[in-house]
């Protein structure tokens, strides 16, 4: 059993999926890009400070925490703020590839220098999408809590013409290299 500091019903389920028991737990931080931060450094800080503060509450089990951003022409992605937001980054998505970068971190207590940390990136490509079918998946309300303003496993998957990478990694959980991390905190897989 462990810990996990995450709010996402998918990081849920995909645990499940590999058989992971877990109890959830609050890690409120703020996640707001620091000035001029690469977004490779800035999932992987955010996952960590989610462990971090989580374990802070938390230290008698393995905590997992993990974050998830999109990047676009080398603009990090968030969760959209409102509708005019989402549209600027839908115009950014159609027709265009961009990466998913998930950030993985597991850790048993308060010590920085005990977090194992992993990192998937993946890219995506999205068709050419009409100014109809952007305001028709809004109104569906899936794009609200999503990073990117969408949801691969969601009604965008039509949107999706390749990808490559980590499928997991993109829903916002690596599963292969989550199953790594977990084995050397002696957790079993499956």
């Amino acid at each position: 059993m462990i810990y996990l500091a995450s709010k996402s019903p998918r990081r849920q389920e995909l645990l499940k999926q590999i058989g992971i028991k877990f109890e959830l737990v609050a890690a409120d931080i703020d996640e707001t890009p620091l000035d001029n931060e690469l977004p490779l450094d800035y999932v992987n800080r955010i996952a960590v400070e989610k462990a971090l503060f989580a374990a802070s509450h938390y230290p008698d089990k393995p905590l997992l925490a993990a974050d998830t951003t999109v990047v676009c022409n080398n603009a990090i992605l968030g969760k959209p703020r409102d509708r005019a937001h989402y549209q600027e980054m839908m115009a950014c998505l159609s027709g265009n590839s961009h990466q998913v970068i998930t950030a993985v971190a597991i850790t048993q207590g308060r010590d920085r220098n005990a977090i194992a940390t992993t990192i998937s990136s993946s890219e995506v490509n999205f068709r050419e999408l009409m100014p109809s079918e952007i305001e028709a998946y809004w109104q569906t309300g899936e794009p609200a809590d999503k990073a990117g303003g969408y949801a691969i496993q969601g009604m965008a998957a039509a949107f999706i013409s390749n990808i490559h990478g980590s499928y997991s990694g993109i829903m916002g959980l690596p599963l292969f290299e989550t199953a790594e991390l977990l084995k050397k905190f002696a957790i079993k897989v499956i």
